[in-house]
């Protein structure tokens, strides 16, 4: 038996959609969209013994919240108890980590140094920060595990995360509203308009990461997942208005006071460790993941 908590989110349906794919039998998503934490911690301990592995994904993941109470139960003391309850009975155990733990990207973007000089810039990245340095202080481990640092991850299924979803699915929206994308400026006079760049990482190649940790079973550790290069946000609104076949209108807009302080210019997953590690697929162009991406979108519209 496989379980994936967080089963309903956008990177949980796509993985147990995979699974199922793959012709996995008993594939249980857990999810606090239909169940308490008790319930989820409940179940897991009556059928531990089935248990072959566990994809824990769930938590709070919008990172306008503030409420430190709120994301120390659902994404600390629930990833505690999981990472207990897997040491326990021997389960393998991959984890969703965060690349908002490298906060503005000063220590760089490096999974193989220390993390104990990261300061992430919202009370989520603290959160996912607070967990990975708890399990590297465990002596006392699953027999496999694997934090992963998930970059700016896009795809189809996230249309239910709204103002969290990625910025290609709003993009898709303003053009089929508009005509046309808004950006944030630029507030940096090293950096243009719309030159901020991110990591963006397609979700299928977020799946196929996962089964393939699960499967080889390298050393246990925590990763990056990306695709170890940074594109600006002008290249993606370019890749959406191909893909919908539509004349390029961009326009830029002050970034909102409240954010400013905390934006990030950069983000780029050094994804050395992964490769070390024997993880030798490509990933998706940008171009390539929006155009399938926009497909999927288009087709579900008709």
């Amino acid at each position: 038996m496989i379980v994936v908590t967080g089963g309903e989110g956008f990177i949980g349906r796509n993985l147990v959609r995979e699974l199922e794919r793959q012709g996995n039998i008993g594939v249980v998503s857990l999810d606090t969209k239909s169940e308490d934490l008790q319930s989820i911690y409940d179940w897991l301990m009556k059928n531990a013994e089935e248990i072959d592995c566990v994809y824990h994904l769930g938590a709070i993941t919008d990172t306008t919240v503030m409420d430190i109470n709120l994301f120390d139960e659902y994404n600390v003391v629930s990833s505690i108890f999981i990472w207990n309850f897997c040491t326990t009975f021997k389960i393998p155990l991959i984890y969703a980590s965060s690349a908002a733990t490298y906060g503005n990207g000063d220590e760089g973007f490096d999974d193989k140094r220390t993390i104990l000089n990261l300061k992430p810039l919202n009370p989520y990245g603290w959160s996912k920060q607070e967990f990975d340095i708890w399990v590297l202080e465990q002596e006392k481990t699953p027999p496999f595990w694997y934090g992963l640092k998930f970059f700016n991850v896009y795809g189809h299924g996230e249309a239910h995360k709204k103002k969290m979803a990625s910025v290609v699915l709003h993009f898709y929206n303003q053009i089929d509203a508009e005509g046309r994308v808004k950006l944030f400026k630029s507030h940096r006079d090293d950096v243009k308009h719309g030159e901020q760049k991110r990591d963006f990482i397609y979700v299928d190649d977020i799946i196929d990461v996962c089964l393939f940790l699960s499967k080889e079973n390298p050393e246990s550790g925590i990763y990056n997942v990306g695709t170890g290069k940074a594109r600006s946000y002008n290249e993606l609104a370019r890749a959406v208005f191909k893909s919908l076949d539509f004349e390029e209108k961009i326009s830029y807009i002050d970034t909102p006071i409240n954010i400013r302080s905390n934006y990030q210019y950069f983000t780029e997953a050094n994804i050395g460790k992964l490769r070390k590690a024997g993880y030798n697929a490509d990933f998706c162009e940008l171009e390539k993941g929006v155009e399938k991406y926009i497909n999927k979108l288009r087709y579900e519209n008709c």
